[in-house]
């Protein structure tokens, strides 16, 4: 499997950690998060890969996550419920993720990247 990228054009984050990857000559699928959000259960699998809690999948500084009240609301759920929400809008999850079907990283953190991803 590819190493699938999901994005979104206008984040900052994503724009470093596609330039980093650009230097690395590390090739991806770039998906856009907003328009094409991963499937519950490519999340599923996706958060267990990266080995980090499913309420880190959670964009918690997005505007959506605070008009929803999320925080208040996710120890509330199952974790059904939140891959479900999580599915149903790009903006609420965390980006950059990256997954190859084995390894999984969450946000963009250089070393992290020197790790799985080279």
């Amino acid at each position: 499997m590819s190493i699938i990228f999901y994005t979104y054009p206008k984040c900052g984050t994503c724009r470093k950690a596609a330039s980093w990857l650009k230097e690395h000559n590390v090739q991806v699928e770039a998906i856009d998060i907003t328009l094409n959000p991963p499937s519950k259960e490519l999340l599923a699998d996706l958060y267990k890969a990266s080995g980090i809690s499913i309420n880190k999948l959670f964009n918690t500084s997005g505007v959506k996550y605070r008009e929803l009240g999320l925080k208040d609301v996710i120890p509330t759920k199952t974790e059904d419920e939140l891959l479900e929400l999580l599915s149903s809008d790009g903006k609420l999850i965390k980006r950059p993720l990256l997954f190859n079907g084995d390894q999984a990283t969450v946000g963009f953190n250089e070393e992290v990247f020197e790790k799985v991803w080279l």
